[in-house]
C-alpha cells in the first residue's frame, strides 16, 4: 500500500539542531513528502549554522524570519553594519556566531538566507513568519510585516484570505491567554505553531503534519517525542477575549 504524500510544515527551530534531528527522526520523511520552515532557524540555539546548513543542503522551503531579517541587516553586502549587529547579537545573536567555525561559511550562508522569499502560498495553505497586516493589500506589505507583525494579525476579526489557512510561527503560542507550552493557537484564518522551542518554560519544537492533520513535537531539553492529532493540541481563540501582550520575551 503506497504512502501518500505529507505536506509538513515546521516551527521556529532557533538553532536547536539535535532536537530537529530527532523530529526527523520521528517524522521519518519520504522523498515525496513536502517540507517547509517557518523561518528564525537561527540565534539563541547553540547549532544554528547546522541547522541552516541542513535546510539549505535539503532543498527544503523556508520563509524568512525576523532573526534571519536581523542577520542579514547585521552584514549588508557581506560587511558590518555595527548598529545592527549589536542590537541582533543582543537579540540571540551571540550563539548564533558562536557556531560558526569560519567567517567563509557564515558568508555562504548569508548569500542563500538572501534567497529566502517572505512568505510561500501553496494554495490552500499560505506560509509566513509572522503573519500579515490585517488592513493592507498583499501587495503593499513590507517584509518587516511578514516577519514581525503581532497583535494587528492575532486580532483579525476574519480571515484575510477566503480560501487559504494562514501558518506562523514568530510568537511563542503559551503567550496567548489559556495556552499551555506545547498547545497549537488557531484564529480567524490562521494557525501559529511556534511553540517555544528555546525556552525554557516550553523546549516543544513543532510540526505540522497539514495532509494527516497531526501533530509531532520533540522536546529540545529532554529529547522527548510526542505524536497527537490537531484537533487535540489546538487551542481555538477569539480576538476579542485575548488580552494585549507587550511580547517583550519572543522578539
Amino acid at each position: 500500500m503506497s504512502q501518500v504524500p505529507r505536506r509538513i510544515v515546521i516551527g521556529d527551530v532557533h538553532g536547536h539542531y539535535d532536537g530537529l534531528m530527532q523530529l526527523f527522526e520521528t517524522l521519518a520523511p519520504t522523498t515525496l513528502d513536502e517540507i517547509y520552515f517557518l523561518g528564525d532557524l537561527i540565534d539563541r540555539g547553540p547549532k544554528s549554522a547546522q541547522v541552516v546548513e541542513f535546510v539549505r543542503n535539503h532543498g527544503y522551503g523556508c520563509v524568512l524570519g525576523n532573526h534571519e531579517q536581523m542577520l542579514l541587516e547585521s552584514f549588508p553586502q557581506g560587511q558590518v553594519f555595527a548598529p545592527a549587529l549589536q542590537a541582533w547579537l543582543q537579540s540571540g545573536g551571540k550563539a548564533t556566531m558562536a557556531s560558526y567555525e569560519n567567517a567563509e561559511t557564515l558568508l555562504d550562508h548569508l548569500g542563500w538566507l538572501q534567497t529566502l522569499p517572505t512568505y510561500l502560498d501553496l494554495g490552500d495553505l499560505w506560509l509566513v513568519h509572522a503573519g500579515v497586516h490585517p488592513e493592507i493589500p498583499l501587495q503593499q506589505q513590507t517584509p518587516h510585516q511578514f516577519c514581525w507583525i503581532r497583535e494587528e494579525f492575532h486580532t483579525i476579526l476574519r480571515p484575510y484570505f477566503p480560501d487559504k489557512l494562514i501558518i506562523t510561527g514568530h510568537t511563542i503560542t503559551f503567550t496567548f491567554s489559556g495556552v499551555s507550552p506545547g498547545e497549537i493557537v488557531g484564529g480567524n484564518g490562521w494557525l501559529d505553531i511556534d511553540t517555544g522551542a528555546y525556552h525554557p518554560k516550553s523546549g516543544w519544537l513543532t510540526a505540522l503534519d497539514t495532509t494527516a492533520q497531526k501533530v509531532y513535537q520533540v522536546n529540545v531539553q529532554t529529547l522527548a517525542v510526542r505524536v497527537r492529532p490537531l484537533a487535540e493540541m489546538l487551542v481555538q481563540i477569539q480576538p476579542e477575549s485575548m488580552s494585549r501582550r507587550r511580547s517583550v520575551l519572543v522578539l
